[in-house]
């Protein structure tokens, strides 16, 4: 009896089939012979309710955890369920659950709105919007976070400053906005110019691409304004009919996930490159690699730091003496060339593609060093950088090769350093070529719907 008390509480407790099972056989023929005729049709209907017959306020709290995008099927199963799903707090549960909304039910009412409008026309058809994007141009790139904003939708373009630190947040700008107008239709109202008055905008939305189109003409001069440090050697080289702002376009960036064997957590990465602003770089790791790849700015390229090439550091004295260290650098470099000259010629005698950079094995893998005590750390006499406030101790270092793409470079320019690994949050790299030190310290901010579907789409993304 009480293994089935809980699949009973619907119905007569008389009409009950699993007491039934749970009774011999003589008791049950006792029971059906004392049962009057009404009470036994009462029992049979007992045993065909069905999910129609739940009082309506029941209904409405079990629709209210059904997912939004089968609502609509549910809908159509009868004229009951259909007037239900009419209920606006069913939609109030889906817009919190799935999209992350807390705006009052009373103050949507008095806007004249309701959650299955705003799920219907703006949450659910724009959702895949969401997330972290980069401005897809030849030159300048920069960050877009598209997030549900109350009951709109809104895109948000990193905008560079010149006095944030690298250890604080990232400055972000609105540049549009998806939300209901007054006939209850979803508009896309874009917020940049020089005069910052919200009008239309057009969006096309691909799989993990997405473009921009608006017709004011004031945007060349914004953006030109805001970035006008950044870009005046691009605008030198005549390339300033390159950026016109009526058209944008957006490809998606997912953020990599962390694994037990990573150094330390991967995720984005703010430092000052020179002297025009931040740059965000993001970090992942793979394998025996890591990668640090450039999100904004004017230049392209990635940072490759191989975990396999470990340069050890007696107590910090490494680093002060300059030439020394070049020596070493100089020296695992060209053992690099040399191997992958070796690996390109066995792939191009096999038929085979390139499938991954050579393996060297110089020192130990950095995976197997990540508990290692840290030591203290001095930036090389004479070497450069805008970062006087670096840590004073460093957990390792490694071999790293910056791979540069610029408008005024006319083929890609490789830059042997050493990556520097500070503790969780902060990293840095020095050019050796340049003398050049750059301090890496995480971003703070918080983003979401930024998770990959799976390895291979993180990995075709890079």
């Amino acid at each position: 009896m009480e293994k089935c008390a809980g699949l009973c509480d619907v119905g007569s407790s008389r009409g009950c089939r699993c007491r039934q099972q749970c009774q011999g056989p003589a008791e049950i023929e006792a029971a059906e012979g004392k049962l009057a005729p009404a009470e036994k049709h009462v029992e049979a209907d007992a045993a065909h309710c069905s999910l129609q017959d739940l009082p309506v306020e029941m209904l409405v709290e079990i629709f209210a955890w059904v997912p939004g995008t089968d609502l609509p099927s549910l809908a159509q199963a009868c004229t009951k369920f259909h007037h239900i799903l009419h209920t606006d707090s069913i939609w109030r549960r889906r817009c919190r659950k799935e999209y992350g909304v807390r705006e009052n039910l009373q103050n949507l009412e008095t806007i004249g709105m309701s959650y299955r409008e705003v799920y219907a026309k703006v949450l659910h058809p724009y959702r895949h919007i969401l997330g972290l994007w980069q401005l897809d141009t030849e030159h300048y790139r920069t960050l877009l976070n598209v997030m549900v904003d109350g009951l709109c939708i809104t895109g948000w373009t990193y905008g560079p400053s010149f006095n944030t630190h690298e250890n604080g947040p990232l400055q972000f700008k609105p540049s549009f906005r998806i939300r209901l107008t007054e006939r209850k239709s979803a508009t896309v109202e874009c917020m940049e110019g020089l005069h910052i008055r919200p009008h239309k905008r057009h969006v096309q939305i691909q799989k993990d691409r997405f473009t921009l189109q608006c017709n004011k003409t004031d945007h060349q001069k914004d953006l030109t304004a805001r970035f006008r440090e950044e870009l005046a050697l691009v605008l030198r080289l005549g390339q300033e009919d390159r950026y016109q702002y009526d058209c944008l376009a957006y490809r998606r960036l997912y953020l990599p996930s962390s694994h037990p064997d990573d150094l330390i957590r991967p995720g984005l990465f703010q430092g000052i490159y020179d002297s025009f602003s931040l740059k965000i770089v993001m970090l992942s790791f793979h394998g025996n690699y890591a990668r640090v790849t450039k999100i904004t700015g004017v230049s392209k390229g990635l940072l490759e730091i191989h975990l396999m090439c470990r340069i050890q550091l007696p107590d910090g004295e490494f680093f002060r003496n300059f030439n020394e260290l070049s020596l070493v650098i100089q020296e695992i470099d060209e053992q690099v060339i040399r191997e992958q000259q070796q690996q390109d010629g066995i792939e191009e005698s096999e038929g085979h593609g390139w499938q991954s950079p050579a393996q060297p094995n110089v020192g130990e893998s950095g995976a197997a060093a990540s508990e290692e005590q840290p030591v203290p750390f001095v930036l090389p006499v004479g070497t450069l950088t805008r970062d006087q406030n670096y840590p004073q101790t460093c957990r390792m270092c490694f071999y790293g090769v910056d791979t540069v793409i610029s408008p005024v470079l006319a083929y890609p320019k490789r830059f042997p350093g050493v990556f520097i690994l500070f503790d969780e949050n902060h990293f840095g790299f020095i050019w050796l070529e340049l003398k050049y030190f750059i301090l890496f310290g995480r971003v703070q901010n918080t983003f979401q719907n930024v998770e990959a579907p799976s390895p291979q789409a993180f990995l075709e993304m890079l």
